[in-house]
């Protein structure tokens, strides 16, 4: 078999050019202007309609969304609970009374987080009927005034340490926010610690009650300036020992519609922690 003749350097880069632009039939890459127009036309009416029908599609489906309530709230039919401080590890509070920068952290987290239930930060708010929901209408909704000084010693109006200089800590109690939610009964707060009068614990409000006029909650965007109510709770070791621990489990009470027990979530409708308090 005779062996294929190999094409001069020069012939082959002729034929490259032709390929390129052939001047006889004036075409650029193996079409003319025509095809090239055509084939352009195509892919622009083509990719512009997939940009119309998707544009139409996203437009449809936003006309079905409230930019101020989500759509779906069925997952999350009962809130859950957190605490102020909150510890770096696990919800565990480690303190020495005789060592203010053991506790330093929580005291100054405590006083960062109740700073928006000053009075001067409040000023919009409004008086509300205790015991009663507060319904409103119009676009946007008005939040009921909380009074800082219903936490006792727990404020830090009184003592500026929450107790935590005196070996009786005080942890902050709220629920989370869930749009439209309306408590039914009477909702309290209920610790206990888990071995049986190892601390006595005090409720502030008195009963750590959540009174019903800051519900319902209608969404950050239509209720500006709203707050969680909160109830503080404080801890005194029924013990004489220099170092001990205690473990509280703390819960919703009171209502129906407040969920405290899931076998799929353990941290629904309560929480835990652990303090270990030494002098």
């Amino acid at each position: 078999m005779a062996k294929e003749e190999k094409k001069p350097f020069r012939e082959s880069m002729a034929e490259w050019r032709r390929f390129i632009y052939n001047p006889n039939s004036g075409e650029f890459l193996g079409r003319t202007a025509k095809s090239w127009g055509l084939i352009l036309l195509f892919y622009l009416v083509f990719y512009g309609f997939l940009a119309a029908l998707f544009t139409f599609t996203m437009w449809v489906m936003l006309q079905t969304l409230s930019s101020d309530i989500p759509k779906y709230r069925d997952r999350i039919s009962s809130p859950g609970l957190m605490i102020s401080p909150k510890p770096a590890t696990a919800l565990e509070f480690y303190l020495e009374k005789n060592n203010s920068k053991s506790y330093e952290s929580y005291v100054s987290a405590l006083h960062k987080f109740l700073g928006a239930y000053n009075e001067s930060e409040q000023s919009k708010s409004v008086l509300c009927t205790p015991g009663q929901f507060f319904d409103q209408e119009g676009d946007v909704k008005k939040a009921c005034h909380f009074n800082r000084s219903s936490l006792g010693p727990c404020s830090g109006l009184e003592d500026v340490t929450f107790g935590y200089a005196n070996g009786t800590p005080c942890v902050v109690i709220k629920m989370n926010r869930i749009i439209g939610l309306k408590p039914q009964g009477n909702p309290y707060i209920e610790c206990n610690p888990k071995e049986e009068n190892k601390a006595q614990i005090a409720y502030f409000p008195s009963g750590g009650r959540i009174d019903l006029m800051y519900y319902p909650y209608y969404g950050k965007r239509l209720h500006p300036g709203y707050l969680q109510p909160l109830v503080a709770v404080q801890l005194k070791l029924n013990t004489t020992s220099t170092k001990d621990d205690v473990t509280v489990d703390c819960k919703i009470m009171g209502s129906k519609n407040l969920r405290n027990e899931d076998d799929r979530d353990k941290f629904l409708g309560r929480v835990s922690f652990k303090f270990q308090i030494s002098e």
